[in-house]
């Protein structure tokens, strides 16, 4: 096999610096017109592709990205069981013939597209538009520090979601590279955020449910972790204390059991009281509140109204479809790209807390009904 022609062997033919090639393929625009066409001469007569450690050589540099997400995708195939015996949802396929899949009540739409799988879409799109390859890894259940040392020795700049890593490991990691949490910022650390209004949307759906339908009743369903969570309850608790109704002190925190696809749904109480609203801390939390009323024939949004927030497309398809606080889960994404990208061309640049705005979208699930075939938003 011939040998791989080398960046070293460009800027030889060129007779130009190894920075100059680097730069060149890296970023043009900081070079004569004149030498570019010399270098891309020079590359072409050598059949030379610039890869990302080629074009690092000049500066250290890889041109890429990482991101550190959840591993849903990894528990659900990993949960569902392998061909077609009890609890795999689908039919043996005689030879010759088409498979029949039956979707039972956790259907794959449920479980994507998440808000973390439309944040990395945000991200694919900002690092195409600038030139950035994406590396994508999650927590390994063998050695979780293993892979996220391997990701961040190989990218310029590192995204993770909440609760994938301890603090004190990404600011270990923020001490070498540019590192973007999306997430709530706690008070104590040093990274840069990309979050969205948690507090004020949670209010202003909470404020709907109190104002537009006269709910008086309500409950929050949901944890206070992460930070995004606890910030949504705070909103819900302004919510009811401006409205001088009953404040509760803290969430309901259901139970939570294992489906047949591997994702984590909630149960709420045999004996459970119903109030007249329940305000979910995510999407994925509503969908199955909105499971459990159907399943014991409460009437959705007649006897109780739901609503959740994130903004995921499940939450279109549901029937009753769901009310809920969107994210600009793209935006966020591109957002995260934007940060990193200028702390990398400005390492001194102090870390950054960005926040981005939400909306409330009223569908069926609060009481709010399509009119002639338009829905009220959404």
């Amino acid at each position: 096999m011939a040998k791989a022609v080398t960046v070293y062997d460009v800027a030889k033919r060129a007779g130009v610096s190894i920075a100059t090639v680097s730069m060149t393929f890296r970023r043009p625009e900081r070079v004569k017109a004149s030498t570019r066409e010399i270098v891309h001469a020079a590359a072409r007569a050598l059949r030379y592709v610039p890869s990302a450690s080629a074009r690092g050589l000049a500066d250290g540099r890889t041109g890429a990205l990482g991101l550190f997400s959840y591993d849903y995708l990894v528990r659900v195939e990993a949960a569902a069981p392998a061909g077609g015996g009890p609890g795999a949802g689908v039919d043996p396929a005689p030879p010759s013939t088409v498979a029949v899949e039956r979707e039972g009540p956790d259907e794959r739409c449920r479980e994507f597209p998440l808000y973390v799988d439309e944040i990395q879409h945000g991200m694919e799109l900002a690092c195409l538009e600038h030139g950035y390859a994406l590396m994508i890894g999650g927590p390994s259940h063998v050695s979780p520090s293993t892979t996220i040392a391997d990701i961040a020795g190989r990218v310029d700049g590192l995204a993770v979601f909440p609760q994938t890593l301890p603090t004190e490991a990404l600011e270990r990691i923020a001490g070498r590279i540019p590192v973007v949490a999306v997430s709530e910022p706690p008070c104590d650390d040093r990274l840069s955020h990309v979050t969205v209004d948690n507090r004020g949307g949670t209010r202003a759906i909470t404020e709907h449910l109190i104002h537009e339908h006269g709910r008086r009743n309500l409950i929050f369903v949901g944890g206070l972790n992460p930070a995004e969570q606890r910030a949504r309850f705070s909103g819900f608790q302004d919510a009811l204390r401006a409205a001088r109704l009953r404040v509760p002190r803290k969430p309901l925190v259901p139970p939570t059991r294992v489906t047949g696809t591997g994702r984590s749904a909630i149960e709420l109480p045999a004996g459970f009281p119903l109030p007249e609203a329940i305000v979910c801390a995510t999407d994925d939390v509503a969908l199955d509140v909105l499971d459990i009323l159907a399943d014991r024939g409460v009437d959705v949004p007649g006897r109780v109204a739901v609503t959740g927030f994130d903004g995921i497309a499940a939450g279109r398809i549901v029937r009753p479809a769901l009310t809920t606080v969107r994210q600009p889960m793209i935006e966020m994404g591109q957002a995260v790209v934007d940060i990193l990208r200028g702390r990398i061309e400005d390492p001194d640049r102090p870390p950054e807390v960005r926040e981005l705005p939400v909306r409330v979208v009223l569908r069926e699930s609060c009481g709010c009904r399509p009119r002639a075939g338009i829905w009220r938003a959404g």
